[in-house]
C-alpha cells in the first residue's frame, strides 16, 4: 500500500508541479514581450518534459541509470507513437510550419547522436555537457527562427497561449507559481522514482522495465494532455511541435542533465543498447513522412502507430516474463526495426496520382 501510495502521489505533484511551472513560466515570458510561438515551441514543450528531467536527474543522483535511461527512451517511444497517434486519429496532423520540417531530422539526429555517446556503456560528464550545449543552442535558434514563422502559424500559438499582458497577475505571483511547481516536480520525482523501484523489487522486474513503461508513461502525461487538446481544437502545428520538442529536450536536456549529475555519468545496460535505443532511433525515423509527404500524418499513419505501440508493450511484457538474462537480439530483430522505420516512407516514393488515389 505505501509503494502504491508513493507512485500516486509522486505522480500527482509531478503533473500538479508540470503545470504550475508551465503556466508561471509562460505568462512571464508574455510579460517580458516573448512571443506566443516561442512560448509554445520552448517554456511549454519544455515544461512538460520537466517531470522527465526531474524523474532522471533524481534517479542518476540515487545511483538509479536504469530508471533514468528507461524514462528518457520510453518516453519517446511513447510521445510518437502514442500521442502522436491518438492527435492524428482525432485530426489528420497535416503541419505546415517550417520549423517543424527541421525539428524532425534534428530529433533524428540527436537519438543517433546518444547511441554514438552511450556505445561504450556509459554517458559520462563530457558528453552530458555536450548534450546540454545542444539544448541551449536549440533554444537559441528556436527563438530566432520562431520570429521569422508564417503568420498564420504565429496566430495559432498566439490563440492556444494568449498575447496579452495580464496586469492583473503580476510577475511576483508567476514567480511564485514557477517556484511551487519546480518544489513539487522535486517532491514528485523523489516519490515517483522510489515507488517505482520499490515495484520493480516487487514484481522481480528490472529497474529498466519500469522506468520504460510505468514511469515514462507517468511522466510523459502532460504531453499527453496538451497535443490532444491541441488537436481537438485543430491546433496542428502545436500538437506535433509539443512532442518533437519535448523528445529533443528529453535527449539533450534530460540526458545531458543526468549525467552530469552524476558523478560517474550514466550507464548504459546491455539491453538498453542493443534493444531500446534502436527501437527509439526506429520510432524517430517513421516521423520522417511528417516532412517528406506533404507535412501530413493521416488516420491510417496514426493507427499504425498505435498499433506499434502496443506491439512494443507486448514485446516489453513477453521479455519482462523471460527467466534470467535477455539474450541478445537476432539479425531479424533489426529487420523488423528497419522495416517498421522505413515502411511510413512508401508514400513519398509512390508517384503523385498514386499517392492522392
Amino acid at each position: 500500500m505505501t509503494t502504491v501510495l508513493l507512485l500516486l502521489g509522486g505522480l500527482g505533484c509531478l503533473l500538479l508541479g508540470a503545470e504550475l511551472l508551465v503556466r508561471g513560466a509562460s505568462r512571464l515570458a508574455a510579460l517580458v514581450g516573448i512571443s506566443p510561438l516561442v512560448i509554445g515551441l520552448t517554456v511549454v514543450a519544455f515544461g512538460t518534459s520537466a517531470p522527465e528531467l526531474a524523474v532522471s536527474v533524481r534517479s542518476a543522483l540515487s545511483g538509479g541509470a536504469d530508471v533514468a535511461v528507461g524514462n528518457v527512451v520510453g518516453s519517446n517511444i511513447f510521445n510518437i507513437l502514442l500521442i502522436l497517434g491518438i492527435s492524428a486519429l482525432i485530426t489528420p496532423l497535416a503541419v505546415t510550419s517550417k520549423l517543424c520540417r527541421i525539428d524532425v531530422p534534428l530529433m533524428v539526429g540527436c537519438s543517433l547522436l546518444v547511441f554514438l555517446l552511450a556505445l561504450d556503456g556509459r554517458l559520462g560528464r563530457l558528453e552530458g555537457a555536450l548534450l546540454f550545449l545542444g539544448i541551449v543552442a536549440y533554444t537559441g535558434f528556436a527563438i530566432l527562427a520562431g520570429r521569422r514563422e508564417k503568420p498564420e502559424v504565429q496566430e495559432e500559438y498566439a490563440d492556444a497561449f494568449g498575447t496579452t499582458r495580464r496586469r492583473e497577475r503580476p510577475a511576483l505571483m508567476n514567480t511564485l507559481l514557477v517556484l511551487a511547481g519546480l518544489l513539487l516536480l522535486v517532491v514528485g520525482a523523489d516519490w515517483l522514482v522510489d515507488g517505482a523501484i520499490a515495484v520493480a523489487r516487487l514484481l522481480g522486474a528490472s529497474e529498466l522495465l519500469i522506468g520504460l513503461t510505468i514511469v515514462a508513461t507517468g511522466t510523459s502525461l502532460p504531453e499527453v494532455a496538451t497535443s490532444i487538446v491541441a488537436s481537438v481544437r485543430g491546433e496542428r502545428d502545436i500538437a506535433v511541435g509539443n512532442v518533437v520538442g519535448s523528445n529533443i529536450f528529453n535527449l539533450l536536456a534530460v540526458l545531458g542533465a543526468s549525467a552530469l549529475a552524476a558523478p560517474s555519468g550514466i550507464a548504459f545496460s546491455d539491453q538498453a543498447l542493443q534493444r531500446e535505443l534502436p527501437v527509439m532511433i526506429a520510432v524517430a525515423l517513421a516521423c520522417l513522412p511528417v516532412f517528406l509527404t506533404g507535412g501530413k500524418i493521416s488516420r491510417g499513419e496514426g493507427l499504425y502507430f498505435l498499433l506499434a505501440y502496443a506491439a512494443y508493450l507486448t514485446y516489453q511484457i513477453m521479455l519482462a516474463q523471460q527467466p534470467g538474462p535477455a539474450a541478445a537480439p537476432g539479425m531479424a530483430f533489426y529487420a523488423v526495426l528497419g522495416a517498421f522505420a522505413l515502411l511510413p516512407l512508401l508514400p513519398a516514393l509512390l508517384p503523385r496520382r498514386a499517392r492522392n488515389s
